[in-house]
């Protein structure tokens, strides 16, 4: 929810966020009266207006006896089909109404049909051939695994035929990482053994997934001599970034219960054997030696921490996300919260706080970085007030780690407003002669005065050797 004016456009990235990355949310906006719209009252904004490209579903209430029809029709909209955000702007007159009417009353969205087609036998049929006489498979799984609860059965799937798999961010913890078969996530930041394995694959099994360029690159050449069957319960991703040549549109639980009944271990023991010299040869790795604490230490260490314990993961975006989804070993779905397909920065404490919401009992840590986190560093006081335990991993750089790191490749180590301290020290302007900008050791700013001052335990840890008992007592805490 959110107020007029300000307060809904504030709003406004959070709905793009959840459009893109498919998740349902029901938005309720302030308005101002039905009789001042259009009269740029004080905080009117025309929120359907602004909203129209970014939401599933929207509607203005003009009239209080429409209400229980667009709400019943908004959360229908929102988790049906392939989810996504409905926005519900309420004029103030509205909201001040009141008026004895039918609160079920039937639904009214023509065109609107988000019931989802059987597979037919024959398409399933047509997919376990086509596994059988590969030679060269791989399984490509996405969000739309996680989301359609529909893990376990790719989990089957892969232990009867075999199949390397490599998945995509938002299908981190779709598949365990300690299976033999586990090619990780691919991609621009993804394992480069993944990448390859899809290169030379024969055979892409696409499943809930939409061909995005931050996977792809190059989409031409992404999987060129690969036959791809791409299952998707949204008809408009078939076709559009890949063609497919099995195009496959229905719900990828039903098409993998039915697929795990008739399919046949196909012969592949060759190409087993070369993903997994690939793994080998191809690691993702840091340097171990380093004496301070790297980004990706840190959280390999967490995760060796919290392995055994129900715990979910949120992160902001930027260096950090991407080691987070590298280093930490996502072990079951819906454990990983990441801005994917937007990439909002900003991102992590608020997701941990609606996880630890949900999951009072678990351990929802936000793995963050220095300027992620100060887009809302002011939830600190939401956290405190409402009790949510929410632990943050802080990896400051005093940088925005991933636009220095394109600096550093692309742009002659030219620093522009990356670094995140005073103008006057000589990483802030023109070419970085720093190597782990290790002489920023006067952090700016000081957030561990910052915690405290909201009410929060905080600590600074810079010494390797102090690492694993600061996490411990961060957790215990």
């Amino acid at each position: 929810m959110a107020t007029s004016g300000p307060g809904a456009t504030n709003l406004v990235t959070a709905i793009a966020d959840a459009k893109l990355d498919s998740i349902p949310m029901l938005c309720i906006t302030g308005q101002v009266p039905t009789g001042a719209i259009g009269s740029d009252a004080f905080q009117e904004t025309p929120m359907v207006e602004i909203c129209r490209g970014i939401t599933k579903h929207h509607y203005l209430v003009t009239d209080i006896a429409d209400l229980p029809r667009i709400m019943k029709e908004a959360f229908h909209v929102a988790m049906s089909g392939r989810p996504g955000p409905v926005l519900v702007d309420m004029p103030k007159d509205v909201q001040l109404s009141d008026l004895a009417i039918d609160m079920d009353p039937p639904m009214d969205l023509p065109g609107y049909d988000a019931s989802t087609p059987t597979v037919p036998p024959e398409t399933i049929r047509q997919i376990a051939a086509a596994i059988r006489m590969a030679r060269r498979p791989v399984i490509y799984s996405g969000g739309g695994i996680v989301m359609g609860e529909a893990a376990e059965e790719l989990r089957t799937l892969i232990a009867k035929t075999g199949i390397p798999t490599v998945t995509t961010l938002m299908g981190l913890g779709s598949v365990e990482p300690d299976n033999p078969y586990s090619l990780d996530w691919l991609g621009m930041h993804g394992a480069a053994y993944a990448n390859y394995a899809v290169r030379d694959c024969d055979l892409l099994i696409a499943l809930g997934v939409r061909f995005d360029d931050r996977v792809t690159g190059k989409v031409e050449a992404f999987a060129k001599d690969a036959k791809i069957i791409h299952v998707d319960i949204d008809a408009s991703e078939l076709n559009k970034n890949k063609q497919a040549h099995i195009p496959v549109r229905g719900d990828v639980k039903q098409v993998l219960t039915e697929l795990n009944r008739i399919v046949q271990k196909p012969d592949i023991s060759d190409w087993q054997k070369h993903c997994t010299e690939l793994k080998a040869k191809y690691p993702l790795k840091y340097d171990t030696e380093f004496d301070g604490i790297l980004q990706q230490h840190a959280i390999r260490t967490l995760s060796d921490l919290t392995a055994d314990r129900e715990t979910y993961i949120s992160v902001g975006v930027g260096q950090h996300q991407m080691w987070a989804a590298q280093f930490y070993k996502f072990r079951q779905p819906r454990t990983w919260m990441s801005s994917s397909g937007l990439g909002t920065m900003g991102f992590g404490l608020p997701a941990a706080m609606g996880v630890q919401a949900a999951h009072p009992g678990a351990l929802v840590i936000d793995i963050d970085g220095d300027g992620s986190f100060q887009m809302n560093i002011q939830e600190l006081a939401t956290c405190f007030c409402e009790e949510l335990p929410v632990k943050i991993l802080l990896l400051n750089n005093q940088h925005l780690g991933m636009v220095v790191q394109w600096e550093d490749r692309f742009m002659e180590r030219n620093r522009a407003h990356t670094y995140l301290g005073p103008i006057h020290h000589d990483e802030a302007k023109g070419k970085s002669s720093a190597d782990r900008f290790e002489y920023a050791t006067d952090r700016y700013p000081n957030f561990v005065e910052i915690a405290k001052g909201y009410g929060c335990g905080a600590a600074t840890v810079k010494r390797k050797a102090d690492l694993e008992g600061a996490l411990k007592e961060m957790i215990d805490s």
